[in-house]
């Protein structure tokens, strides 16, 4: 019974988070499984102001503080994709590429994925000069004309955060006014670096090196613009989210569109599953309506559990709280959090064998933050290894480190930069990936990996400010972990400049196959596996 757990959370943002922190202070056992980063949507939100008692804060702060909440009182989190569900019986089960997990109740908190429009040009360029991300990209389009598609709440905060990188930006809102509070709207109208478009579509984009040419048409007067530019624009589409339910399709209701149907108090179709957040139908969707979904579902599973709980005669095992101190407490090298610590330790005390860190320097001081950061890494166990090497000859590597076994061979994983950020988690399970046993992986995708026998070289250009790409580099690291013919290299691309102008990169995560096939956003192995084959495939 030792994976059995009372409430299963499937999505780590807001409502998951606070339906944990809720389940978890009730002593019942919770495991929070999210396949991206913990804190949802909300996360690339650089600002919020309108959380009741929080006066200003980011999307980060609050759900990393809902987060350590709800650890403290024993809920158990796990970066893990939920891939198919058994519903049927008073234990269910959850099946995700890590292994089974069997459960009581099951919580769907799963949110959504920004929408794409349709306009002619927007599947071709994107990555390219279209985007879906202000946090991740803006800083591509530094001193640029930017346009944005959208009317909502998205729209008119993210128009604003992009004037810190825009020359100028054009909103193209698709109804005669925005859709959201005046007070969040007025911001963008009253933007000096800002000019709103109502009754506007956009149909075409289009261009050479980038995005030089676009098309709109006024819906009111049916007047068409041409746009063109001798330098490439951006486009950032925020036309609102598609539900990710897929993986329930046929297990619970869903209406027309996707989102799962629920009760009153959260419940869904399928016997002791309920669902909170983004996935439900409901007419506002703010951080503070995904919260509410989420107590409420979480005090409706403890009436569920306790129920079965009594039927069965069987008990999932008590969570275990976690003091406060090690959440708060630094390390006096100030890199690393007791919170950080006491993953990585556990993360080392699993690793098979120990690893070299190859260091790779330049005369940049990025690169003697690197030197910084894998000092106080590699002090912390004796599984690792760090050695100062000098530059290879013709190759711009600094700064870097390559993850290799202890006699020196390579496991095929690198970083170019210094991996923090959102990029810090990826790069920690890299290194217990290549020191074994790795995260665990379905038998059949092993056997698809160990069968590439051509040469695969993975470059990962990304951001450590990107959500969407520790999901692709996670993906790459494993694969390459797997097979000698699998290499994966990471670049920070605000260190390598060259590389964005090489490739024309306006947008992360950017995946390049043996240096000529490129692709954009996230992807997990499976995906990954189908790209590759199909980019060997004769045309």
């Amino acid at each position: 019974m030792g994976n059995l757990y009372d409430v299963i959370i499937v999505g780590g943002g807001p409502a998951g988070l606070t339906a944990a922190l809720y389940l978890a202070r009730a002593k019942y056992r919770v495991l929070v499984l999210e396949k991206e980063q913990f804190g949802g949507q909300i996360a690339i939100t650089h600002e919020v102001v309108n959380y009741p008692g929080i006066a200003k804060t980011s999307g980060k702060a609050l759900t990393d503080t809902i987060q350590q909440q709800a650890e403290r009182f024993g809920a158990e989190f796990r970066l893990a994709e939920a891939t198919g569900f058994d519903l049927a019986g008073d234990i269910k089960t959850v099946r995700t590429n890590q292994g089974d997990f069997r459960c009581f109740g099951i919580l769907l908190a799963t949110g959504a994925h920004p929408r794409t429009v349709g306009f002619r040009g927007e599947e071709a360029y994107k990555g390219r000069g279209v985007a879906y991300c202000a946090t991740c990209d803006g800083e591509f389009f530094t001193g640029k004309e930017v346009f944005v598609v959208g009317g909502g709440y998205a729209a008119a905060e993210e128009s604003v955060f992009l004037t810190k990188f825009a020359r100028h930006v054009t909103i193209l809102v698709r109804k005669d006014d925005f859709s959201c509070a005046a007070s969040v709207a007025d911001q963008a109208k009253q933007h000096e670096k800002i000019t709103v478009l109502t009754n506007t579509v956009l149909e075409e984009v289009s261009g050479e090196n980038g995005l030089t040419y676009a098309r709109y048409k006024n819906t009111a007067t049916g007047e068409v613009t041409e746009y063109q530019s001798a330098e490439p624009f951006g486009v950032f589409v925020f036309a609102g989210y598609a539900p990710a339910t897929e993986a329930v399709k046929g297990l619970v209701e869903r209406n027309e569109q996707g989102y799962i149907l629920t009760d009153a108090s959260q419940r869904t179709s399928a016997e002791g599953v309920y669902a909170a957040g983004d996935v439900c139908i409901k007419p506002l969707r703010q951080v503070v309506t995904a919260t509410g979904d989420g107590a409420l579902a979480a005090t409706e599973l403890e009436k569920y559990v306790a129920a079965v709980q009594r039927r069965t005669g069987l008990r999932a095992a008590a969570p275990r709280p976690k003091a406060a101190e090690a959440h708060e407490t630094a390390e006096p090298d100030g890199l690393f959090t007791g919170e950080m610590r006491q993953q990585l330790d556990a993360v080392f005390a699993r690793m098979e064998q120990p690893l070299l860190l190859k260091l790779y320097l330049d005369s940049r001081p990025i690169s003697g933050e690197l030197e910084r950061f894998l000092s106080a890494l590699a002090a912390l166990s004796d599984r690792l290894e760090l050695q100062v090497c000098d530059r290879r000859a013709g190759e711009d590597l600094a700064p870097c480190v390559e993850v290799c076994l202890s006699d020196g061979s390579p496991t095929g994983l690198a970083f170019h930069g210094v991996p923090g950020g959102h990029e810090f988690s990826s790069f920690v399970l890299g290194l217990y990936n290549a020191a074994g046993p790795g995260q665990a992986l379905e038998e059949n995708l092993r056997q698809q990996i160990a069968a590439i026998h051509k040469k695969v070289d993975l470059k990962i250009l990304v951001t450590l400010s990107c959500t969407l790409c520790p999901e692709l580099v996670v993906a790459a690291q494993k694969m390459a972990s797997l097979n000698p013919n699998i290499t994966a290299h990471v670049y920070d691309l605000r260190h390598f400049e060259g590389l964005k102008e090489q490739y024309n990169v306006m947008s992360v995560p950017c995946l390049i196959l043996n240096d000529t096939t490129l692709s954009f956003g996230k992807k997990t192995i499976p995906q990954l596996l189908e790209w590759i084959t199909a980019a060997g495939r004769p045309t």
